[in-house]
């Protein structure tokens, strides 16, 4: 483990450039593949090629020269390393020694190459042939309840892998299937289909080229998903207004300058992406967007009353229209006819609800809209006369929306901006829900849900002879609390790093190690693999990049993007070990080892994965009509949506305006002045729980993450100093301490009240309760803190 020395410097510069270029080299020249990942990256997101391991953004059919972005690189090199940690790094290190290693240092030692079961005389990881592996934990989950298994998806596993693994665990007799979903975009999984009957967006790539507004809400794309900047910046060079929301100003928001672009690099010439930037306070976005609405709704209320000197008033009776800078406004933004503002032939063919919802709009108060949102009357106005002068509106949004207290009301908010002007199902004017992990859409499309309701199981029944379990099984956060208070006995992880990425850190970790058993099909080391329970298994598997060589020849896997897109994916590169398998083939182990003799072709599935597709088309005809033939279509092949084309798969038959019962959640803490509202951020070094790097270049960080980014007037008003040292406190009474320590405060533009740190270090503040209801998507982005002097050091 490294000291690294820290430097916080304001950084002047855009998202991309040089700097990008120089980030990207950075990383090949330090995982030693100077000759292997410029070959492989020219075929990244390519049609052939192999799709990124990164983000889920769309790739096109006619694609850049380089389909990449900085992240996907990094990604790239990250996993193709020269590193490996092998039998012999962990015949060096006990696991009791490998759990103080920070997580970066974990992964950085490189691919793990061979199967390892825990060894409790040694505390090591040792050697174990693939069939005992299989053999025993065939036998542990055989003496099991199936109640008491976890089987837990990341978001990276393929579409075929996926639909085994939920194909094994519900023949085995559970429904326990935990994602990476549940934790990200659950609440837009909850949202979307009470308001319009898709469970993902609806927009296309074509949309952001036949937009001309794009409403861009709490999705910073200069670190989460930089190839969505292309898009970006064609729309704005086209003239179209990119109209932000967000809680801090992020530079990939505001100026880009395309590596891609020779004119760029070599000039500087920069793209302002932003027309409008609205700094929305923490928690305040269905404040802002209602306030959006009320000005469109009453500025169409005062052009009726035009004709009749009548207008609704907030109280649902006429009133004099009096106000005639209401009137003035109206006029200026309404349609050529100056009749109306709103799109009352969709609203009245394809909407429920309305009515109630423009009733709360009306009835909302200005100042109280100010005071919750941030914005000032005057903004919220100026984004509703650019919305209503647009004849096509994009909405994009991304986990700053989702992983809220109230996240299925934030989204149906956007849902219900949109449809005031019929903003959905038609060329330019959709939906994008941006999704984060590369195929966490496509897992959920093949069955990977814990809600019965959601999966095909008759149809599964009668494909492979069985009786699927018909209880509704354990979300993220409900596998948390049974793994806290023993109920859950046994967990098995495809992917991802499951200790990292949820709330309740320390009484997590304490459950863990009461686990009897503990199975984790990975590429590289975390501490979800030192920490163990009984009996520990760490399988390593292929990466989507490695040639994948079965039975019939080559292999090719499918994920799906998030423009509910298929795109098959080749591996291009030798495998780092002879002695990997592929995820299938983990999966298909286990579950010959524990079901037996079943009426599923486990062993010609693995050696051909055409045949699994085979086996997806068969129990999800519509979607995947012609799999196969359609799995390298560039640009790939759409899911279909009834939404796009508006046709509403809801209970009303229709698109539903669903009016949020409040601003803003309620807090035992509300309005004590020493509390602020604490948001989880990632660095442009890191890929969700996977840390590349200690450089966050964008916001001037340089050698740590241990930051809490403020305000600087709330850091004069609390008392401290900017580069002070300070212990971080959940502000939430509920009788237990939640506390990080040793952070430094670093002033930045966030929303006054507000402040920011990077998840997943201060993931150990957030109780395991402190989630949306409905979706049980933890609030990550929402948290009430207190700040206090700090004993500890910046390194914690």
């Amino acid at each position: 483990m490294k000291t690294r020395p820290a430097t916080i410097k304001p950084y002047s510069g855009p998202v991309g450039g040089w700097g990008s270029a120089k980030s990207v080299a950075g990383i090949i020249a330090r995982e030693h593949v100077p000759l292997k990942a410029p070959k492989l990256l020219s075929v990244q997101n390519k049609p052939e090629g192999y799709m990124c391991v990164s983000c889920a953004w769309a790739k096109p059919a006619q694609p850049h020269p380089l389909e990449f972005c900085e992240n996907g690189a990094k990604a790239t090199a990250w996993e193709i390393t020269s590193r490996r940690a092998d039998p012999a790094f962990f015949e060096k290190h006990t696991l009791s020694e490998l759990e103080l290693w920070p997580d970066h240092d974990l992964e950085e030692q490189g691919r793990l190459t061979h199967p390892m079961r825990w060894d409790a005389i040694s505390d090591k990881y040792l050697p174990v042939g693939w069939a005992e592996a299989f053999d025993e934990i065939g036998r542990e989950l055989g003496a099991l309840d199936p109640h008491q298994v976890d089987l837990y998806t990341s978001g990276r596993a393929s579409l075929e892998a996926s639909y085994m693994y939920q194909l094994f665990a519900r023949m085995y007799g559970s429904n326990n299937l935990p994602d990476s979903s549940n934790m990200c975009h659950e609440s837009s999984s909850v949202a979307l289909p009470e308001s319009i009957g898709a469970s993902v967006g609806t927009a296309i790539l074509s949309d952001f080229e036949n937009t001309d507004c794009i409403f861009y809400i709490a999705q910073n794309v200069g670190t989460s998903s930089p190839r969505l900047l292309h898009d970006l910046q064609d729309a704005v060079d086209r003239g179209v207004k990119i109209v932000t929301f967000n809680l801090l100003h992020e530079r990939g928001l505001e100026r880009f300058v395309n590596p891609q672009s020779p004119v760029q690099m070599l000039t500087g010439r920069e793209t302002k992406i932003s027309t409008e930037y609205y700094q929305v306070k923490n928690g305040g976005d269905i404040a802002a967007l209602f306030g959006v609405c009320k000005a469109l709704i009453e500025a169409d209320d005062a052009l009726k009353a035009s004709g009749t000197s009548r207008v609704a008033g907030e109280d649902g009776k006429p009133k004099d229209p009096d106000n005639a800078a209401m009137v003035a406004f109206a006029a200026s933004i309404a349609s050529a006819d100056k009749k109306h503002v709103l799109d009352h032939d969709f609203i009245k063919e394809h909407t429920a609800g309305y009515e109630e919802f423009a009733l709360a709009a009306r009835a909302h108060q200005w100042d109280e809209l100010e005071r919750v949102s941030g914005l000032s009357r005057d903004q919220m106005m100026k984004a509703a006369a650019i919305y209503a002068k647009s004849d096509a509106v994009l909405m994009v949004y991304g986990m700053g929306l989702t992983q809220h207290l109230m996240g299925v009301q934030n989204v149906h908010m956007v849902c219900n901006l949109a449809l005031l002007r019929g903003n959905i199902g038609k060329p330019g004017a959709n939906i994008c829900a941006v999704r984060g992990h590369s195929n966490v859409q496509g897992q959920r499309t093949v069955g990977i849900t814990e809600k019965p309701g959601l999966a095909p199981l008759d149809k599964l029944s009668e494909l492979y002879g069985f009786e699927p379990p018909r209880w509704t099984g354990r979300s993220t956060v409900e596998t948390c609390d049974a793994i806290i208070n023993g109920q859950s006995r046994a967990f098995i992880s495809l992917g991802g790093n499951f200790l990292k990425a949820v709330p309740e850190t320390t009484a997590m970790e304490a459950g863990w190690r009461k686990l009897r058993l503990n199975v984790q099909i990975a590429t590289k080391l975390n501490r979800s693999h030192v920490l163990h329970g009984e009996i520990a298994y760490l399988l390593p598997c292929l990466g989507r990049i490695e040639m994948d060589e079965q039975a019939t020849g080559p292999q090719a896997v499918s994920i799906e993007s998030s423009i509910a897109h298929f795109h098959g994916s080749r591996g291009k590169t030798k495998p780092v070990s002879a002695t990997l398998l592929s995820e299938p083939a983990i999966v298909a182990g286990i579950a010959k080892a524990t079901l037996g003799k079943t009426r599923v072709p486990w062993d010609a599935w693995v050696g051909n994965y055409a045949e699994i597709r085979d086996a997806i088309e068969r129990t999800y005809p519509e979607t995947f009509k012609d799999f196969n033939k359609r799995l390298f279509k560039p640009g790939g092949f759409a899911r279909p949506l009834p939404a796009r084309e508006r046709k509403w798969v809801t209970q009303s038959g229709k698109a539903n305006f669903i009016t949020p019962g409040k601003l803003f959640p309620e807090f035992s803490t509300s309005g004590r002045t020493d509390v602020l509202h604490l948001a989880t951020l990632r660095s442009n070094d890191q890929f969700n729980t996977t840390i590349y790097g200690y450089s966050d270049r964008f916001r001037g960080v340089e050698g740590t993450r241990r930051i809490v980014f403020m305000n600087g007037e709330d850091i004069v008003r609390l008392g401290f100093a900017d580069g002070e040292i300070v212990d971080v406190t959940t502000a939430i009474d509920d009788n237990f301490v939640r506390k990080v320590t040793g952070l430094r405060i670093v002033s930045y533009n966030i929303a006054k009240g507000c402040c920011g740190a990077y998840f997943p270090e201060t993931n150990p503040l957030f109780p395991l309760a402190h989630h949306d209801p409905k979706s049980k998507t933890p609030s990550y982005k929402l948290l009430p803190v207190r700040l206090s002097r700090s004993h500890a050091t910046p390194d914690g």
